[in-house]
């Protein structure tokens, strides 16, 4: 009798992770395969408001700012705009002394970064600006990103997502971050585009219309949510607006170097899933239009985090030794179905990960996954998806290349 409830609990298990496996699957060789349009510069020039929110960051966000204004876009046609959230006076000195730079102070009772973006839309006259693009404040754009981010709303797009890579690769745990943005990239970016979905966006170096952003950040209620990129996201999603994916405008983003932000941060996110999943349930917004969007974006919020993934696949190894050494039959379908899906699970990733990642130091931090797994799995008893204050992850590296 127990032999068999075992049995159907793991051939519905083995059902569930095949399809979200094929499905990652399939969009990995897809991005793969996928040829993304070249955006090239335009001469008619979109007005861009770059939008930094920042809070306690003092020791990076000058540099950001600084390397913000000096990009590579007629000055006359963007400005960059800062949420000064508990920054010291000379702090937002020198940010006032760089040219091209605005400074509005935000002192809220719950700081967040919805608080602070609601703060600077409402602030910057909106018939200034076609475009507001969102950036962290550890985040860098590299040349030529907002020329392609202009090419893509001159062609028609609504909403774009630029593509961010890792500032940085000084430890183990922030090479297997990076690692896994851009698994994200090729999966839930590219290998949405390649399929005919909307990209998914990140958090930042995502670009939309000046009064879309803002209406969003009017909304009642996303103040208080701290999964407001999700909610951007959906409600992008809910007005039928294709998100566009440029795989060559590239924004520099921090990874967490350590065990302890780490977990910080997958608390966050983990939280931010569930959110987000409420989100495509809720009827208090008015009706969702049932687009391809729609089911395929709540497909992939069903989906477990992947090191969540990789943890069942070592416990159904372990189940197969168990079952070796004393016959007691656990799993079905049998071993070789399990391995089969495993292999097909690990082809995935090594077709997702960028080559300049296949290196010694990379093996040697493919070392920590495990305790990266114990991370994810603490977190998962730390979440409170009630939560309205915004999980900080704290930011110190200041090399931009």
């Amino acid at each position: 009798m127990i032999q068999n409830i075992l049995h159907i609990l793991f051939f519905i298990l083995f059902i569930y992770f095949a399809i979200n496996t094929l499905y990652f699957f399939i969009a990995s060789v897809a991005a793969k395969l996928y040829r993304p349009k070249a955006y090239q510069p335009n001469p008619s020039k979109k007005r861009i408001a770059v939008l930094i929110p920042s809070y306690k960051e003092d020791h990076i966000i000058v540099n950001t700012a600084r390397k913000a204004a000096e990009h590579d876009y007629p000055a006359s046609h963007f400005k960059v705009y800062i949420a000064a959230d508990q920054l010291q006076p000379a702090t937002i000195a020198q940010l006032r002394a760089i040219p091209h730079v605005e400074v509005l102070e935000v002192q809220f009772e719950i700081g967040s970064k919805a608080r602070s973006l609601n703060k600077l839309l409402n602030w910057i006259p909106e018939s200034a600006y076609d475009v507001a693009i969102i950036l962290d404040a550890d985040n860098i754009m590299k040349a030529g990103c907002l020329e392609k981010v202009n090419a893509a709303f001159q062609r028609g797009f609504r909403a774009v997502q630029s593509h961010r890579i890792a500032k940085n690769r000084n430890t183990p745990v922030a090479i297997l971050d990076a690692m896994s943005e851009e698994i994200n990239n090729m999966i839930f970016r590219k290998g949405q585009r390649a399929l005919g979905f909307s990209s998914n966006t990140i958090g930042s170096g995502m670009a939309f219309e000046f009064h879309k952003i803002k209406e969003i950040y009017n909304k009642p209620g996303i103040l208080g949510n701290p999964a407001c990129d999700r909610e951007v996201d959906f409600e992008i999603m809910k007005a039928g607006i294709c998100i566009e994916f440029i795989d060559d405008a590239y924004v520099l983003d921090e990874k967490v170097s350590s065990k302890e932000v780490f977990e910080k941060q997958r608390t966050r996110w983990l939280e931010s899933q569930i959110i987000h999943l409420r989100l495509f349930f809720d009827k208090k917004g008015g009706p969702i239009p049932k687009t391809k969007d729609y089911w395929n974006k709540l497909f992939c919020n069903l989906a477990p985090p992947r090191l969540i993934f990789l943890a069942s696949y070592f416990l159904v190894f372990a189940l197969f030794v168990l079952e070796y050494f004393t016959g007691f039959s656990i799993l079905s379908p049998s071993y070789a179905w399990w391995f089969g899906l495993t292999a097909m699970y690990g082809l995935t990733f090594v077709i997702a990960i960028p080559g300049n990642f296949y290196s010694l130091q990379t093996a040697k931090a493919i070392a920590h996954i495990p305790l990266l797994i114990l991370s994810v799995i603490r977190g998962i008893f730390k979440m409170n998806v009630d939560r309205k204050e915004f999980v900080h992850t704290p930011k110190a590296f200041t090399q931009d290349n």
